[in-house]
This record gives C-alpha cells, sequence and structure tokens, in this order.
C-alpha cells in the first residue's frame, strides 16, 4: 500500500531557533550610514531577521504547530488505512469472504478512503501553503512600513536585502539589520499581549 508522504512539512524546514536577549533599540543612525558624494546604500541580513525579529518568530512556532498537527492527523489515518488493506488482504488469503459481491464492497470501501486520504493530504497542504503565503505578505508589509518611517530621516537611495550570496559582497559600514530588528521589535504587539489590558479592565 503507498504510503501518503505529507510533502508539506518541508514548510517546517523555515523554523528557525530563537534569540532570547532582548532587544535594545537603537536611536542613533546606524553605522552603516554612507557619507560623501553618490548613493546611499544600505542592507538588511534576512536570515538575521527570521531569527531576531520577534513576529518572525512566533508565526514560525504557529507554521510549526499547524505542520505537527497535520502530520500526526495524515499518520493516524494512513495507519488506519493500511490496517483495512492488510485485513481485506488477509481475508482473500483465508477465504474470509462470503462472495465476490462481499471482498469488492470492502475494496471498494478501501478504495474510498485512499480517495479521501489523498484529498485531506492535499486540503492540509494548502491550508499550510496559506497560512505561509499570509505569513510572508505580513512580514513584507510590517518591513516595508518600518523602512519607510525609519528612512524618513535617514535619506538611503537604496535598501537593499542580503540573503545567502545573492550579494557577493558587503561593507558592514551599510548593514543596517540590528538597527531595523530592533525598531521592528519595539513596534511590534503580539495579539497575546494585545488582550492583556482588556482582561485587566474587565476585572475591576
Amino acid at each position: 500500500m503507498k504510503k501518503y508522504i505529507f510533502s508539506a512539512l518541508a514548510i517546517a524546514a523555515m523554523m528557525v531557533s530563537c534569540n532570547n536577549a532582548s532587544p535594545k533599540m537603537d536611536e542613533q543612525p546606524a553605522a552603516g550610514n554612507a557619507s560623501g558624494a553618490g548613493m546611499k546604500i544600505a542592507y538588511v541580513e534576512v536570515d538575521s531577521l527570521m531569527t531576531q525579529y520577534d513576529f518572525a518568530k512566533d508565526y514560525s512556532v504557529t507554521l510549526q504547530k499547524k505542520s505537527i498537527n497535520a502530520r500526526n492527523t495524515l499518520t493516524q489515518k494512513g495507519n488506519a488505512l493500511q490496517a483495512a488493506v492488510n485485513n481485506f488482504q488477509q481475508k482473500i488469503n483465508n477465504n474470509g469472504f462470503q462472495s465476490r459481491e462481499q471482498a469488492a464492497s470492502v475494496q471498494a470501501a478501501i478504495e474510498r478512503q485512499q480517495r479521501d486520504l489523498q484529498d485531506l493530504q492535499a486540503r492540509l497542504e494548502g491550508e499550510l501553503a496559506n497560512e505561509t503565503a499570509k505569513f510572508n505578505e505580513a512580514l513584507r508589509d510590517s518591513l516595508q512600513n518600518f523602512l519607510k518611517d525609519y528612512n524618513a530621516d535617514k535619506h538611503f537611495d537604496l535598501i537593499l536585502s542580503k540573503a545567502g550570496d545573492n550579494i557577493l559582497m558587503a561593507d558592514k559600514r551599510f548593514d543596517i539589520t540590528q538597527d531595523v530588528i530592533n525598531g521592528l521589535n519595539k513596534r511590534y504587539k503580539p495579539a497575546a499581549k494585545k488582550a492583556e489590558p482588556e482582561k485587566k479592565e474587565e476585572k475591576k
């Protein structure tokens, strides 16, 4: 019997270890501010942003939980399907069915169970893909909104994202990553923390 592998679990590969250090906002211009003639350019390390921005870390935990729950559901139903197939095959070998019609009915039920499992796998993969797309869009929006305000007094002509080797060489003087992470974390208000003041008011 074909085993169903939950390919969407590859999304969990994006999970990263959390950095527990409390960020400190640097109100001073980043050390990477360029000076002199020509364009003012800066860059942000995407890997560092993903591991140190609290929003990205929180969402990663959410995606990981969804991925684990989906995997467990598929494993449970896959095991049930395999057990049904084994039982069917055993009865076939031992002439356990009273008629061909009975055997055909059981076989049809197994085939429906198999199709249901395939449909469930596709649905769960789609849900994880949609959740990941939602995260990517929210991450992009929060970063762009922050950089718009951040650059109001920094006046960079160009701010690049540095991921892997997409930038072959970059002077650390132009690295504003930590400044951006600190600013994003200062702005970020998790949903759980937003609800706390409301709960306190209700108790009064």
